[in-house]
């Protein structure tokens, strides 16, 4: 019973951090204190350390003998960097996906109907979470384990959420695009493979 527990905690904490990250509040370069985030949460450390370690994993974060854990400075190449990897899961998922989705679209049409608000109100947050919500259901309906947790290894919307807010990343419509593909999905375009895959280059960032 002890394992679940201690992954549902870890789990939080690291989405902690990892708001505090994007939002702000850690800037890169600047020392994530382990001690500190433990008081804070009133938690141990134990948990902390593990998520720290995740987000290093990620590369997220740094840690350096005598240094600590920083935030580290991301670049435009950084963050660009995962795109062409995402670019090519996705893709797969699609042609996975493509038959499931051609008859039921219903997992995606909510994130489209979340956009157009965030778009209308240019709500970075929703728009943030409503992109990767949708991708998520799209990679999620390709029914591949193995290709969900590969793509959720990546981090998709903590660099999502750090291109759009870190380097000003933003596309004309986010409904749109993905309204765009809704609409490839329901008429069984046989190029879907593609038109994900330079959906998903286009949002990369530019080094």
């Amino acid at each position: 019973m002890t394992a679940p527990v201690i992954h549902s905690l870890r789990e939080q904490i690291r989405e902690h951090i990892v708001e505090g990250i994007v939002s702000g509040r850690w800037k890169p370069g600047e020392r994530i204190v382990e001690r500190r985030i433990a008081t804070e949460l009133e938690v141990s450390q134990t948990p902390v350390r593990e998520a720290l370690r995740e987000l290093e994993s990620l590369r997220l974060i740094e840690s350096a003998p005598n240094k600590g854990v920083r935030v580290r400075n991301l670049s435009a190449a950084d963050l660009e960097e995962s795109y062409p990897v995402r670019a090519g899961l996705e893709a797969i998922a699609a042609e996975l996906a493509a038959e499931r989705l051609a008859g039921d679209c219903s997992a995606l049409e909510p994130h489209v109907a979340a956009l157009y608000v965030a778009d209308q109100e240019a709500d970075g947050t929703a728009q943030v979470r409503h992109t990767v919500g949708f991708h998520r259901e799209m990679v999620r309906a390709a029914g591949n384990s193995v290709l969900l947790h590969t793509w959720e290894g990546l981090g998709i919307e903590v660099f999502t959420a750090l291109s759009i807010r870190w380097l000003g990343t933003v596309q004309q419509s986010y409904a749109e695009e993905h309204a765009d593909l809704v609409a490839a999905f329901q008429r069984r375009d046989p190029d879907i493979a593609a038109l994900v895959k330079a959906h998903v280059l286009g949002c990369a960032p530019r080094a």
